[in-house]
């Protein structure tokens, strides 16, 4: 209510454009290099269903340390922009800043702290997704067995996120770079433990419906793709 009564409801979608530029390729390559990774594994292993699970966490962190290193400057845009509202014009300039005092390296801003949450990310929503999903698929099922995979994940790698969006709300900005462990004494000094937790709500909101309707898009495509090939 706040943010839509001072700069307007459309404020709302600030960094939409960044954040589909940088959705797009991320889920791409996040989906694909799991499926590969995971088909590769299931092929190499003796026991492929004793160690299902396993398979499904070490195949989810991989892709997703791979995903987020290849878009994590437009990461740092997306985020930027929805904090500050600011233009591409004024995007570019702090970008420019940011390169000639930290180097081409600061625009990976935030980089360990983002994959410090979204490999546990990975890591938790993959087992739990392949344990919940039905054998047949269901859309329903589906859409219900990623919102909760989802939600689960979420809440253990939250302290991450706060960690990682503190550092990318530093783009363009004077000031030594800081260590995790130094934002996280800051937090913790200013808000105590329920600091590295704030927003918990709101990212549920976001994580649970994207990741429901994200997997179960993913899952129908696959089968309408399936059928698709096999007849042809």
């Amino acid at each position: 209510m706040k943010i839509t009564k001072v700069e307007g409801i459309t404020s709302l979608w600030s960094g939409l454009s960044p954040t589909l530029v940088s959705a797009v390729p991320t889920t791409v390559v996040y989906f694909t290099t799991y499926e590969q990774l995971k088909a590769y594994m299931v092929r190499h292993s003796t026991n492929a269903e004793k160690y299902a699970m396993a398979i499904s966490t070490l195949s989810g962190g991989l892709a997703r340390i791979w995903a987020v290193t290849l878009v994590s400057p437009l990461e740092l845009v997306r985020t930027k922009m929805q904090a500050q509202k600011m233009s591409f014009i004024d995007v570019r300039k702090a970008l420019v800043f940011t390169v000639k005092t930290d180097g081409i390296s600061g625009l990976w801003k935030g980089l360990s702290a983002t994959l410090l949450r979204d490999v546990p990310f990975s890591a938790v929503y993959w087992p739990c997704y392949e344990y919940l999903r039905p054998t047949e698929f269901n859309l329903g099922e589906s859409f219900a067995a990623g919102a909760v995979a989802g939600s689960l994940a979420s809440t253990v790698t939250l302290p991450m996120d706060v960690i990682k969006t503190r550092f990318q709300l530093e783009l363009g900005e004077r000031g030594v770079p800081k260590k995790n462990f130094e934002v996280v004494r800051e937090i913790l000094a200013a808000q105590g433990w329920r600091g590295l937790f704030s927003g918990l709500v709101p990212r549920l909101l976001k994580v649970a419906p994207a990741c429901a309707i994200m997997i179960s898009s993913y899952e129908y495509c696959k089968i309408f793709f399936y059928q698709h090939n096999h007849r042809d």
